[in-house]
């Protein structure tokens, strides 16, 4: 006998493998975007990234957009860059631009990164790629340690704030700007389940609701995904 479906809201396009697997176990996933990012193409941007692939330098990614924004404009070039990144996706997107050599270090939020950058690395400043909506934790512990920062925007975070009319039973976060965008227009069920990408997207859902939250272990979609289905898969 086939358990009750149940009923997921997801706030990021997941890839379809994803949706066929969830659907097979009594899992319906629906899909609603409530951002959206587009890279900053102003010139004097444009000439600060050009400026940074002909220097020697350590550089932070917290987000595989802000790879994507930056890896647009180089050119063949491989430079000679200690690159220090949240997350498995946002390191293979590096490794598949500028190498496995260029990964100097990992870790699952914005604070650990820059507990990492500050215990390993004898650098007195970083670049860093990031959006206008970055959080302040990294920045914060890098100043207060001594490292200065030189922060570049190379991309921005567009609000869809999309009213939804039905209830769920669990509903996947994978950012503090989708909840933020989510919550302008719509409450949730005390049942609703609310799964958080990490640390800080919790933080962010628990200015809104009292719900439960369940955070995944490790960031990337895929992983929030699992931590889904472990709960209300077969």
């Amino acid at each position: 006998m086939q358990k009750n479906r149940k009923s997921i809201l997801s706030t990021r396009v997941l890839n379809p493998p994803l949706i066929t697997e969830a659907k097979e176990a009594g899992v319906i996933v629906d899909e609603i975007s409530f951002i959206e990012t587009e890279a900053v193409q102003s010139v004097e941007v444009q000439q600060e990234i050009k400026e940074a692939y002909l220097q020697t330098a350590t550089v932070v990614f917290t987000s595989m957009n802000a790879v994507h924004a930056v890896s647009a404009w180089q050119n063949g070039q491989q430079p000679y860059w200690d690159i220090y990144c949240i997350g498995n996706a946002t390191k293979q997107l590096i490794i598949e631009n500028f190498g496995e050599h260029s990964v100097a270090g990992t870790a699952n939020s914005a604070a650990e990164l820059a507990e990492l950058i500050v215990k390993e690395s004898d650098t007195d400043e970083v670049i860093f790629f990031c959006g206008n909506q970055r959080r302040e934790e990294l920045p914060s512990i890098l100043k207060n340690s001594g490292i200065g920062i030189n922060e570049i925007v190379v991309y921005e975070t567009i609000v869809i704030p999309n009213k939804v009319e039905k209830n769920y039973d669990g509903i996947l976060f994978f950012s503090p700007s989708a909840v933020d965008s989510f919550f302008q227009t719509n409450t949730v069920s005390a049942q609703t389940i609310l799964f958080a990408i990490g640390l800080t997207t919790a933080a962010a859902i628990k200015k809104y609701t009292t719900n439960q939250i369940i955070i995944s272990s490790e960031p990337g979609k895929e992983n929030l995904f699992r931590t889904m289905m472990e709960h209300f898969g077969e």
